[in-house]
């Protein structure tokens, strides 16, 4: 039987370790989990990600929406002011967006990203 709900559940899935690529990073040793919960094989994907502190240079391609649950980020798009990210806030990043990500304090947020 199909199932069409999906559980943003931990225990289901295996985390993904890694950090951006080094020669994006621009202070401290970010490192981030994730959990894909969704795949549909065709670009979209959504799950939990959760990041240490750092700021790095962010180059988007694809389209995201996500939901901070926990901790403190600042976006800076590039020739733009710094956007402070906090639980609760919810945003859409649009394909050509550059510019930095600062995690200040460990972050976690919801994801949809469509490539």
């Amino acid at each position: 039987m199909a199932q069409h709900f999906v559980k943003f559940d931990k225990d289901d899935v295996e985390v993904e370790t890694g950090a951006p690529d080094k020669e994006k990073i621009k202070s401290g040793r970010p490192a981030y989990k994730m959990w894909n919960f969704e795949d549909d094989g065709n670009g979209l994907y959504a799950g939990i990600w959760e990041c240490s502190a750092g700021e790095w240079e962010i180059d988007y391609t694809e389209w995201e929406f996500f939901h901070i649950l926990e901790g403190v980020s600042v976006l800076t798009e590039e020739g733009g002011e710094p956007v402070k990210l906090t639980a609760g806030d919810s945003f859409v990043i649009r394909p050509g967006f550059k510019g930095r990500w600062k995690v200040v304090e460990p972050t976690k947020k919801h994801y949809v990203v469509k490539v």
